[in-house]
């Protein structure tokens, strides 16, 4: 994706690029994109490059927001509404983001962009102290995680198949270098039935004889460490900035640099308590062997 841009555009040709607006009287999206453009221009910000400058996030971020292509997302809403609607109601700009986002449907606008800079992506960074990731999930494992968040069945067998299309990246020719690093309670964790278990670990130890994936774990042994606040992912793209994902309650796609780097640092300092690839694998394959004894 290109994040790049002339900073001396029209508003005119930033209103085109993206995806076309829908019309604003029945598009919430579309709605809040007609409002923020008119906020900028009222607040003397004559291209969308000079807000995005203000703020500290990319021109894309302002362009797709403007064009209804991708609602902001909370801190990016938040910073928009300090400066564009400073006397206006608290929180206006992440009210109507929110509502655009659930107008979507299924897939979520933050969700995805996320999708797009994962699909791009050259390299991704993922830590996770809870579950195995969803790049690595095997459709049972998935759709017990999806059940217990109180999924009915056909509603968990349709986000398996969509989590399962977004493993595709893993297997093209020119696939993303990815350093995962997951905590060694998310091997001892009960997911489904031991069966599921066993045959997710498995997958999860051939996925790391891969060349193109370092899969690391932290042990228990290690104790606290500065990433148990919960997962998150980065995508790096040549020529573009890295986009963060957190995840919790509600998955959170930021691409706010401040936030970036914290969650760089936050990376590598985790990585830093990982084991070596050979013996993080070796845990792995110990684990799965322990769900099949348990399944006896």
């Amino acid at each position: 994706m290109s994040y790049v841009a002339d900073t001396s555009a029209t508003i005119g040709h930033e209103r085109a690029e993206g995806c076309p607006m829908d019309d604003p009287q029945t598009n919430p999206k579309a709605f809040l994109g007609e409002e923020l453009r008119r906020a900028r221009v009222a607040a003397g910000y004559t291209s969308q490059d000079a807000l995005a400058a203000r703020l500290g996030y990319d021109r894309s971020v302002i362009a797709k927001a403007e064009t209804g292509d991708r609602p902001p997302s909370p801190d990016v809403a938040a910073a928009l509404q300090a400066e564009l609607f400073p006397s206006g109601p608290d929180g206006l700009v992440g009210r109507l983001a929110a509502l655009a986002r659930r107008h979507d449907g299924p897939i979520p606008s933050w969700f995805e962009s996320w999708l797009e800079a994962e699909t791009r992506a050259d390299a991704l960074k993922v830590w996770q102290p809870l579950i195995i990731p969803g790049l690595f999930q095997t459709s049972e494992y998935a759709r017990a995680l999806f059940i217990a968040a109180g999924e009915d069945g056909d509603r968990a067998d349709e986000l398996v198949m969509a989590r399962l299309e977004r493993q595709a990246i893993l297997d093209r020719p020119r696939s993303p270098h990815v350093v995962a690093v997951l905590d060694e309670a998310v091997l001892h964790r009960l997911i489904g039935t031991p069966a599921i278990m066993h045959d997710q670990l498995t997958h999860l130890a051939a996925l790391a004889e891969r060349a193109r994936i370092s899969l690391q774990i932290v042990p228990g042994s290690a104790g606290g460490n500065a990433g148990l606040s919960g997962g998150f992912q980065l995508a790096s793209c040549d020529g573009a900035p890295e986009m963060l994902n957190m995840n919790g309650v509600e998955d959170v796609t930021a691409e706010g640099r401040a936030l970036v780097r914290r969650a760089t640092v936050v990376f590598d300092l985790v990585r830093g308590e990982a084991l070596p690839r050979t013996a993080s694998r070796a845990l792995i394959v110990e684990a799965a062997e322990r769900w099949k004894t348990t399944q006896t």
